[in-house]
């Protein structure tokens, strides 16, 4: 299957699909867990922030769909900066 490597529908999970959408066919499962939330108000998905601060990506299908593979791709980078802060932090809280 063409772009097989972009595109994965695990219909067989009990909350496919985890949002409501008009075409279930082109539910794209490959991020089920969304790599962007970590990217705060910089993920450009449709996102709110609770009362509590946290954020809520019920609207958000940014990561489903079909062809948002090379935008989630092209936000790795940010990703990274953002883990190697992390990291970098907590090698300084162990010294």
């Amino acid at each position: 299957m063409e772009n097989s490597y972009k595109f994965f529908a695990n219909k067989d999970c009990k909350y496919f699909p985890c949002h409501r959408v008009e075409r279930p066919d082109d539910f794209n499962c490959l991020f089920c867990y969304c790599p962007l939330y970590t990217l705060g108000d910089q993920c450009g998905g449709n996102f709110k922030y609770r009362e509590n601060g946290i954020k809520d990506c019920t609207d958000c299908v940014l990561p489903h769909r079909p062809e948002s593979y090379e935008y989630i791709i092209g936000k790795y980078s940010k990703i990274l900066e953002l883990a190697k802060r992390g990291w970098t932090s907590e090698k300084e809280d162990e010294k």
